[in-house]
């Protein structure tokens, strides 16, 4: 028997919006009519305008603050099932609080594991996201989840600056392995800046192992908050003599004085991704798309197709 297909429904979270509408005319299909309500104090109650019964939907939201960002996710998921939905997936271009994958100290929470349960509970069937702080943290849901890559949009991109001395960069220690598969795509080196940080956001001391000398060197980061690091090791790079030093960073996070730290680095340009949408305009930061990745995504599993070839870079 040839395979059944449920009619598709996009809907947007409020925080996600310029981002799913993208993602909807790249799928070929409008987003659907949902209505956040607001009570005077500040609680929100999601509305579906439209029957959903029966369908395959996709919420897009992204999860960075506020933490109203992620209830609303919760809230129109219960809302969906509540609706009879057939099927529930998360589109959730970047997963918030996955920096909190461990107990890296006593007394603290796991945030990435109580989200994974509260996503699941809702009443989620699958998972959809991108470049994950920790890959591992797909191991906590008992759901499928679909990790996307952003390489597939920043390695075409990188390829057409044509750079003569090209080499990868890690910005700490942690960030190796993700500055290796990166480098595999261009035959290139790898170096990393090693450093010590006094507590969240503030380094005490940065060092680099290995050459930069004339180089044309490009730093590899799943997601720019303060841009201290950064601008930090793009500073020691070129005090280290390489040409030119510019930045890959999927998630623009960007809080505090990130911009204007950007804005005064030695960055060339510092390459990011809508997953969250910019503040502000800088002229150093270079906005690539990831519609037509998520779209593409979307449609393969409706489809029942598979994800892996979204990993190939042309």
């Amino acid at each position: 028997m040839p395979l059944q297909f449920n009619t598709v429904k996009l809907f947007a979270g409020s925080g996600t919006t310029a981002l799913a509408a993208k993602i909807a005319e790249k799928y070929g299909h409008p987003l659907g009519d949902v209505v956040v309500s607001r009570f005077s104090d500040g609680e929100f109650q999601p509305h579906f305008n439209e029957s959903i019964r029966g369908c395959d939907v996709f919420l897009i939201q992204s999860t960075n603050p506020p933490t109203d960002n992620l209830m609303e996710l919760l809230m129109m998921t219960d809302a969906a099932r509540r609706a009879s939905a057939h099927y529930v997936t998360a589109v959730i271009p970047y997963f918030g609080l996955a920096r909190q994958d461990r107990k890296d100290k006593p007394r603290v929470a796991i945030g990435s594991k109580l989200v994974a349960n509260l996503l699941v509970a809702s009443g989620i069937n699958r998972i959809m996201t991108m470049d994950l702080h920790a890959a591992q943290i797909q191991g906590f849901f008992d759901i499928p989840v679909d990790h996307l890559d952003a390489s597939v949009i920043f390695v075409p991109y990188i390829k057409s600056l044509k750079l003569k001395n090209l080499t990868i960069a890690s910005p700490d220690m942690g960030g190796s392995y993700r500055a290796r598969t990166f480098a595999k795509y261009f035959n290139a080196e790898v170096v990393i800046c090693d450093k010590r940080r006094k507590r969240a956001n503030e380094i005490e001391s940065m060092t680099i192992i290995g050459d930069v000398e004339g180089l044309d060197i490009v730093l590899i980061d799943d997601m720019c908050d303060t841009a201290g690091t950064l601008a930090k090791a793009a500073a020691l790079i070129m005090e280290k003599g390489a040409n030119t030093v510019r930045a890959v960073c999927t998630h623009p996070i960007l809080s505090g004085k990130a911009y204007e730290t950007i804005e005064n680095s030695v960055l060339s340009e510092l390459i990011v991704t809508d997953t969250i949408p910019l503040k502000q305009e800088c002229s150093k930061i270079k906005v690539l798309s990831t519609a037509d990745l998520f779209a593409r995504a979307i449609t393969n599993v409706n489809e029942h197709g598979s994800i892996s070839q979204l990993f190939k870079v042309d």
